[in-house]
């Protein structure tokens, strides 16, 4: 399935860039890890709590997947990063033969505990501060300068997160790359709190790279894993540009004191749709290029193609399952929902010209029969669909790059996917 790197080697190597221009850091590379190489730029599909809902490993990998990204706080939660650690770590607990990530628990903590998780990432419009920080005695995650206290999702216990616990618990679970814990916060709050959040999660960031230190040595014997720091503040160009020049330094540091240092960087944090390539490209500006980049959760193929531009090179976002699910599924012309009553005699494949396992061997009148009579095989079949789609997607980005026709590409795919404002036509 994967070809496997030698057991120390988490480094990067760039392949071809775009042509330079302002906010332009786009370009090709491969990743390598203990568990495998990555081609960027790549689409990692997200296995929340160590699975990617309704598939087997088999069907991932027959998406083209490189990589799959799980979740500190809900793997924490149950069944427990010492259960995962006994397993061998996630992938060998999940039977998954190839490269994995897992994020810091930072986002859940936050976007879980105020409980507004809805309304933290892109469109803010009507909202005020009010509307997304909820009372102090509804909210169940308070930060303070040492970490987070938080109420757990699935019982309502107390438990605390620090830059140490999440060290831990990411160290249990054994993925390739993980990231710094970090506070995320909301586009509407104040400008004094995004500085205030900036600096705190600058200095949680230090204590990761020095309990990462602590429990490299500590483990000896256990393949590496490659910390990432993450770039957080929110719309403003002064603290995003000062995050990462600061997240860079605190990695050269390390690396001088003869410790190690952030082996990439994520950009993450709530960013507005409009504003997302500036964003990623303000970041990529001060990241140094020797380096990958991974923008934490956006999906729709236009957000794709600016973050891939603006210097991105891996992505994850739980839309297409999530989507898959419910019905929606992408095509070529634009996002369907097959549960509309047209697709009821309709016994084509879901998207004959993509093709695909889905497309050729299932027609849109079956899908829609299992999703109306609620039968778990939408889901699965579905799925595949949908993360075969983004990652051919971002596979073709990847070759547009490196063949120079990455504009022209973006130009020809977007017009298309887009003509209908994003959803399929009728007579499709």
């Amino acid at each position: 399935m994967q070809h496997h790197a030698g057991a120390e080697d988490l480094s990067f190597e760039v392949g071809t860039a775009l042509e330079a221009g302002p906010g332009r850091h786009g370009r090709s590379g491969v990743i390598h890890t203990p568990h495998g190489d990555i081609a960027t730029p790549a689409f990692i599909p997200v296995a929340t709590k160590a699975t990617v809902k309704t598939l087997t490993p088999e069907q991932i990998a027959a998406t083209g997947a490189q990589a799959i990204l799980s979740n500190a706080y809900h793997l924490y939660l149950q069944p427990g990063h010492d259960i995962v650690d006994e397993a061998g770590g996630v992938a060998a607990f999940e039977n998954w033969d190839g490269p994995t990530y897992t994020d810091s628990g930072g986002f859940q903590v936050m976007s879980l505990g105020v409980g507004f998780k809805k309304v933290l990432a892109m469109d803010t419009t009507g909202l005020n501060e009010s509307d997304i920080r909820a009372k102090d005695r509804q909210r169940l995650a308070t930060v303070d300068e040492d970490g987070v206290d938080f109420k757990s999702i699935i019982d309502g216990s107390m438990h605390r997160f620090t830059p140490e616990v999440s060290m831990q618990i990411q160290h249990g679970l054994g993925a390739d790359i993980m990231f710094a814990f970090d506070e995320l916060t909301t586009l509407v709050d104040s400008r004094a709190y995004q500085e205030q959040s900036v600096e705190r999660t600058l200095r949680w960031a230090q204590r990761c790279l020095v309990e990462h230190d602590r429990l490299t040595r500590a483990r000896e014997g256990k393949a590496k894993q490659s910390l990432w720091g993450v770039v957080q503040g929110a719309q403003y160009e002064d603290l995003r540009r000062h995050a990462a020049r600061e997240l860079v330094a605190l990695s050269d540091a390390a690396e001088a004191e003869g410790r190690r240092g952030f082996g990439g960087f994520g950009i993450g944090g709530a960013i507005e749709k409009e504003n997302l390539g500036t964003i990623v490209g303000w970041a990529c500006d001060e990241l140094p290029a020797s380096k990958p980049r991974h923008l934490l959760g956006i999906s729709e193929p236009d957000d794709l193609f600016t973050a891939v531009e603006a210097g991105a090179d891996t992505f994850d976002c739980v839309a297409p399952t999530r989507l898959a699910r419910r019905g929606g599924v992408y095509t070529l012309d634009g996002r369907m929902n097959l549960t509309a009553a047209r697709f009821k005699r309709d016994f084509r494949g879901v998207d004959e010209e993509f093709g695909g396992y889905v497309s050729e061997n299932f027609s849109r009148a079956y899908l829609h029969h299992l999703l109306k009579a609620k039968e778990f095989l939408a889901g699965t079949l579905c799925t595949i669909h949908n993360v075969a789609f983004m990652v051919r997607l971002v596979d073709n980005i990847r070759s547009s790059i490196e063949g120079g026709y990455f504009d022209a590409y973006r130009e020809e795919f977007l017009g298309r996917y887009y003509a209908h404002g994003g959803r399929a036509p009728e007579g499709r």
